[in-house]
């Protein structure tokens, strides 16, 4: 039993290997996309929800921890909306490495917010994970400081503030998780994500629908695949690994995303020499700032 996250995170990693592949085959907008994908994810939690019979935790929680639950659901709005948007402006190898620097993030954050400082060794390993970013926003830049050349730059800086929102998102759920089963959190956190995507499309005039057959086959693959067997998975994990833990599990991301990228017909991108580099060094450097820590795995029970 003690083994099960590690295989749930296994499942985790080959759905989310899909989502750059399929945000890439939209020609939808970034928030068209997430709130789509958000909206079938919830119709799949309510039947848990009900079946489980997991709403009864929501009565157990005050105002400041649903709260914060509601900004883990904001975060994940930005996180998608900003990564989405990142995939249609530089390439899927580079989008996906410099999103996977959230474990660094994390550990930042564990050192502002929960005082936990990070060792020499994960102030090393950030340091080489930023050095990594770097070298694969470098060939972008040589696009100019025109808009249209400047793209890709826009795109791998998305990428990098979807990899902040997405830390904060699991680091509050390392949190709440302890005390909310998997249905009753993501069903508040999901909720609130949607909510926030729609109340984003009203306010930039960006539509939601109709969608022919073939967009709507895509949202329908972005909710079974990268959210309920990734981003679900993942959440259960928080309960018993810590979330810089759990983070490593987007480490294997780039190289299935990569792989489904140059592969599918219809998109055929092979990553730069550049970008296989970058993503090298920022992924190494991520290990280094997040090892499993020493304690031991609680047992799983829910």
């Amino acid at each position: 039993m003690a083994t099960r996250p590690y295989w749930i995170l296994a499942l985790a990693l080959l759905g989310i290997s899909f989502a750059g592949p399929l945000v890439r085959l939209s020609g939808n907008p970034a928030v068209t996309i997430a709130a789509w994908r958000l909206g079938f994810s919830l119709v799949v939690v309510a039947l848990f929800l009900i079946g489980t019979g997991e709403w009864r935790d929501w009565r157990r929680l005050t105002g400041p921890r649903f709260a914060l639950a509601a900004a883990a659901g904001v975060s994940l709005a930005l996180h998608f909306w900003a990564w989405n948007a990142s995939i249609h402006m530089t390439s899927i190898a580079a989008s996906v490495s410099l999103v996977n620097l959230q474990p660094a993030f994390v550990a930042a954050i564990s050192a502002v917010a929960l005082r936990e400082a990070p060792s020499r060794r994960q102030l090393a390993g950030i340091a080489i994970a930023m050095l990594g970013a770097m070298v694969i926003a470098a060939p972008d830049l040589r696009g100019g400081l025109a808009p249209a050349g400047n793209a890709p730059l826009l795109g791998n800086l998305l990428a990098i503030s979807a990899a902040v929102t997405a830390a904060i998102y699991y680091s509050i759920g390392r949190s709440l998780r302890r005390s909310l089963g998997i249905w009753a959190y993501v069903g508040i956190v999901y909720s609130t994500a949607l909510v926030t995507l729609l109340a984003i499309a009203v306010a930039t005039g960006t539509p939601l629908g109709p969608q022919p057959p073939r967009e709507i086959a895509i949202f329908a693959g972005l909710a079974v695949g990268p959210m309920l067997l990734g981003h679900t998975g993942m959440n259960w994990a928080l309960k018993f690994l810590p979330a810089y833990v759990v983070n490593l599990t987007v480490l294997g991301e780039p190289v299935g995303a990569t792989l489904l990228g140059a592969i599918i017909p219809s998109i055929r991108q092979i990553p730069t020499v550049e970008t296989l580099i970058g993503g090298a060094i920022a992924l190494g450097g991520v290990i280094i700032a997040a090892p499993q820590p020493k304690a031991a795995v609680q047992t799983p029970d829910n």
